[in-house]
């Protein structure tokens, strides 16, 4: 945790903020080592950063004195990112990564190749996926939520998503044996796909070109998703 994350809940009136859940409390406890005194870096969530002053931490509240708030948080990527769901375990590393290097509009798409069963996960629960979402922000020192929608057919995405997602974007599709090598350094607005183990279909892959996307390649090595969205994002941007 390389910030102190603070729901706006957690602000009181007079220029303080108690958190009291134990997962962060843990953690000033036993990898900050914090005692009262103690100047920390906290950001509010969807707001800005700054320090803190520690003025109590017991088992059951940590209570701080707010300083100047007034750093932004690190600008954003400039890409929607449409991954097909990976499996839940997957998921949740990948959303956490994902957030950290800033990616602010996330799709979890089904493909042909997605396990149905993978939708009935409770890592989809709306507080397990804003869980590793914070995770995510606590270790890039980030205070803004990426949206994350839930697409659960590939067709109506194609037909009634994809058209508006393409319409200020450049598309790319990363896939294997594509021709093309993945861009780099690019600043543009990007909407980026990223299939499933196994990747996309002959058939998805046909229908997202037909839409205006263009196709890449990693290169001849196989990936494992959680590593190929790392490496592209490190790449493209």
């Amino acid at each position: 945790m390389n910030l102190i994350l603070l729901d706006p809940n957690d602000l009181t009136d007079d220029g303080h903020a108690c958190i009291t859940d134990p997962r962060r409390l843990a953690h000033l406890h036993d990898v900050h080592r914090a005692v009262p005194g103690d100047l920390l870096t906290v950001g509010v969530q969807g707001g800005a950063m700054g320090k803190a002053m520690l003025k109590e931490l017991t088992t059951e509240r940590a209570y701080f004195q707010l300083e100047n708030l007034d750093e932004p948080p690190p600008p954003p990527l400039p890409v929607h990112l449409v991954l097909a769901l990976p499996r839940p375990r997957m998921l949740a590393r990948t959303l956490e990564h994902v957030t950290a290097l800033g990616v602010k509009e996330i799709t979890l798409l089904h493909t042909k190749r997605v396990e149905k069963s993978y939708w009935q996960s409770p890592e989809l629960r709306p507080d397990k996926i804003h869980q590793h979402l914070v995770l995510g922000l606590e270790q890039a020192r980030d205070t803004q939520l990426p949206s994350v929608t839930l697409s659960k057919g590939f067709r109506p995405f194609l037909e009634q998503q994809l058209p508006g997602l393409l319409g200020a974007r450049r598309g790319l599709v990363a896939h294997p044996g594509m021709p093309n090598a993945c861009p780099r350094d690019i600043s543009e607005p990007t909407l980026l796909l990223v299939g499933p183990e196994g990747g996309f279909i002959a058939w998805e892959v046909e229908q997202l070109m037909l839409a205006g996307c263009e196709g890449m390649h990693l290169g001849p090595r196989i990936l494992r998703v959680e590593t190929a969205v790392t490496a592209l994002l490190s790449r493209l941007f």
